[in-house]
């Protein structure tokens, strides 16, 4: 078995009391800003062994009826189409999207605020939209000098021109589809209209990452820099805290740039500020559920290779960020990581020495290495997949489990009915004749029962994976990274 790191039941209890706490240090009114993905954060479950993609929403639905979820998004990314990378859809179809999701697990979301609004055609549109499926939908407009010009903000014409989401519940969380979507101005222009209302409210930030009460070379603080280096984040002590309480706490540079201003947004709405450290406005617990400091340092430095070699990959395909290349190989420097933290590598690249061909490598959960190699029929992602699941299995890896019977009437449908030029068989064919073989073969039969195994396994390629291969191993829960190298020397790759 795989390394626990973390103790993921701790977590959910700590986390959901220091809320809990804090909503009562507020009178009993809550915002809560979400930064970071509430659910399916899977970059969190791969450095912290044993964290769960869903421990978040867990906590979450532990208040039952005390929360409701508001949903923010910027006029102007609905304007711009802007597109969620990691899934393909676009910001707005993605509220929706996450709507369904919430409902699905019985949170109710009260509402959806447009931010930025400035009647864009779109924006205008997709209130349309919300409003045709009984969804309630609120304006925030553009403030001239946000976030700098704090008596620009704090008046009528700043934060009560917005208008006022109507909320019923102890907890407030404010989320959004992706950064810069106005979460931080929603909780603050709720507080000032509350405050004009005679109602008692706070604010407080949820961010996962860094982690404030660990080093700030901590390998976890690390792999947030190294999965953020795409953007201007950079991790910092965190200045206010130490002079307030000559502690030491981790923060990022845009909270800390940003505390001066809210400090006096505090001020001027409530009279008072209740933090002294953008530190303080966290409530993080997760640096107190770590059980093995090791396995996690171990799990973050495999996660920064990973980061390394999609950044290059990024490159290959057409991308032009390569201050993010730079940044993460100055982590890898900093936090002194050689590939031999990550066997895949070695293994996938001695294989395909051996073998002349495109190669792969695996490390199970219980730590063995499994390589596949490219042949006639299969490629070598699918090879791989075949390979765990027989080691897994205990199964021979001489073994055939699909035969070629089977195999080879696919490969010439791809290539004489389907049009494709490469007749070897993709990861999900792979599994689809491997199913096919169950029906009758008791070893397939065995195999197949454990794809669940497969959930956690590191894998690397010597070649960029196709975006079938890629889909099929992130479903099935695998981590993959490959080597910034195409397969075929051509300039279009579909």
């Amino acid at each position: 078995m795989a390394r626990i790191g973390f103790d993921n039941d701790k977590y959910i209890a700590l986390q959901s009391e220091k809320i809990k706490k804090r909503i009562e240090q507020f009178g009993g009114k809550l915002y809560l800003e979400f930064g970071g993905k509430l659910f399916d954060d899977y970059h969190a479950s791969r450095v912290l062994p044993g964290f769960q993609p869903d421990s978040k929403m867990r906590m979450l639905r532990s208040f039952g009826s005390e929360l409701e979820i508001i949903i923010t998004i910027n006029a102007n990314d609905i304007e711009k189409n802007k597109v969620r990378g990691d899934l393909g859809i676009s910001y707005d179809d993605d509220v929706l999207r996450m709507m369904d999701i919430f409902r699905g697990l019985d949170l109710y979301v009260g509402s959806v605020v447009i931010t930025q609004f400035a009647d864009q055609p779109s924006a205008k549109q997709f209130q349309k939209r919300l409003t045709a499926l009984g969804i309630r939908s609120y304006r925030h407009y553009p403030i001239k000098g946000y976030p700098s010009d704090v008596k620009n903000i704090v008046c009528e014409d700043g934060f009560g021109r917005n208008e006022y989401v109507e909320t019923s519940r102890p907890l407030v969380v404010v989320t959004a589809p992706g950064p810069g979507s106005g979460k931080m101005a929603t909780c603050l222009s709720q507080l000032y209209h509350d405050y004009h209302r005679g109602i008692t409210s706070g604010y407080a930030k949820f961010e996962t990452f860094p982690i404030w009460n660990l080093p700030l070379k901590h390998p976890l603080n690390l792999a947030y820099e190294a999965a953020t280096a795409d953007l201007d984040d950079v991790n910092m002590i965190d200045p206010y805290h130490l002079e307030a309480y000559g502690e030491l706490a981790v923060n990022y540079n845009r909270d800390v740039e940003v505390f001066p201003v809210l400090n006096t947004m505090f001020e001027m709405i409530q009279g008072t500020s209740p933090y002294k450290s953008p530190t303080d406005m966290g409530v993080n617990m997760i640096g107190y559920c770590i059980m093995d400091d090791k396995a996690c340092r171990e799990a973050s430095s495999i996660e920064i290779l990973r980061r390394h070699y999609a950044a290059q990959v990024e490159i290959k395909k057409g991308g032009s960020n390569t201050e993010a290349v730079r940044k993460i190989d100055l982590i890898i420097k900093r936090a002194d990581i050689t590939p031999e933290v990550y066997p895949a590598i070695s293994a996938a690249l001695l294989r395909e020495k051996f073998t002349g061909a495109p190669a792969a490598a695996m490390v199970l959960n219980d730590g063995r290495v499994v390589t596949g190699k490219t042949s006639s029929l299969l490629g070598a992602s699918a090879a791989l997949m075949l390979n765990a699941l027989k080691a897994l299995a205990g199964i021979d890896k001489e073994t055939d489990l699909i035969s070629p019977a089977v195999i080879e009437p696919i490969c010439d449908l791809k290539t004489k009915n389907l049009g494709h030029k490469n007749p070897r068989l993709h990861s999900d064919e792979m599994l689809v004749a491997l199913c096919v073989s169950a029906a009758t073969d008791k070893n397939a039969a065995l195999a197949q029962k454990q794809l669940e195994k497969l959930r956690g396994c590191d894998a690397h390629f010597t070649v960029i994976l196709s975006s079938v291969d890629e889909k099929t191993y992130k479903q099935l829960g695998i981590n993959v990274s490959c080597e910034p190298v195409y397969e075929v020397g051509k300039y279009y790759h579909k």
